[in-house]
């Protein structure tokens, strides 16, 4: 996620100075070749203002469309730094553990595996490899179990609902309290279950072909019906006019993936760090330091 605002236009300008070269090389030819006495070419007459017009509204729906994608994932990001919150806060109050049939150190480990839920949640929505943080925080047999799932963050929720149990048979917790920990879990269910679905439901096809393919062919086209008016200027307004196209079309394809771990996705690292900075406190143990941002990107 980009924090300087000055960096987005250098970002998409690095990112299409190819396709933007291409064009203003494509602008001067169609100018030099219309004003050339020898190869003199009637301008199109098109409304162009019309088709561009359309145009725009397609683009727009798809940025829309992309827009709403990225932030859905965010706000149920949201939700899982507040049930995780949640969830450790009420293991580390409710459970007792000075009964005589008490298990030592439960209460901290539902938090521990919390930390690792949340690491390993972050890798998997970004197709990376088991996050080195459930090694750190789960139990050897915890661990086996997980490594072994095809869903690794819905088996840490298990592992954590297997001790919220075995505090429930102990006299542990009430009954009353059991609930209200299984509640934090059904949250963080619901929450992963909306991630997992933006993650396996990308952007339509017609979504991304169409707007990119006309907003490439408007381009083209637009030198033929502005050079009888523009002369000379046509490369600097044809070529202002499809740079705008090409920037709402790229703004499109970049947040239709909302966990492609680039500098517009959802900034889960961060995120996550936050959940472990806050649970950690909460132990007493010492916390990492927070993600700082890479060239005013934070991942």
């Amino acid at each position: 996620m980009i924090l300087n605002e000055k960096q987005l236009p250098l970002r998409a300008w690095r990112t299409l100075a190819v396709s933007v070269s291409a064009l203003l090389v494509w602008d001067v030819l169609v100018t030099a070749l219309y004003l050339d006495d020898t190869t003199h070419f009637e301008a199109i007459d098109i409304q162009f203002t019309l088709f561009g017009t359309v145009i725009a509204l397609f683009v727009g729906f798809t940025v829309n469309a992309a827009y709403g994608r990225w932030w859905e994932a965010r706000t149920l990001w949201g939700q899982v730094v507040n049930s995780s919150r949640s969830l450790a806060r009420q293991a580390l109050v409710l459970i007792d553990e000075r009964g005589p049939d008490a298990t030592p150190g439960l209460a901290d480990q539902v938090v521990r595996n919390q930390i690792a839920y949340v690491h390993v949640l972050r890798t998997f929505l970004r197709g990376q490899p088991l996050a080195a943080e459930a090694g750190r925080f789960l139990r050897p047999e915890a661990l086996t179990r997980v490594e072994a799932a095809n869903n690794r963050q819905t088996a840490i929720l298990v592992e954590t609902d297997r001790l919220l149990s075995e505090a429930y048979r102990n006299g542990m917790v009430g009954e009353l309290s059991r609930l209200e920990l299984e509640a934090a879990l059904v949250a963080l269910t619901d929450a992963q279950g909306g991630l997992e679905r933006i993650k396996n439901t990308p952007l339509p096809v017609q979504y991304r072909f169409l707007p990119r393919f006309f907003s490439r062919l408007f381009c083209l086209i637009l030198p033929f019906a502005v050079v009888e008016d523009l002369g000379w200027l046509t490369p600097l307004g044809s070529g202002l006019v499809g740079l705008m196209f090409l920037m709402a079309v790229q703004i499109g394809d970049q947040l239709g993936n909302p966990f492609a771990d680039t500098v517009y996705d959802v900034p889960m690292t961060a995120i996550a760090r936050t959940v472990e900075i806050d649970l950690t406190q909460m132990l007493g143990d010492e916390p990492p330091r927070p993600v700082e941002p890479v060239e005013q990107v934070l991942y």
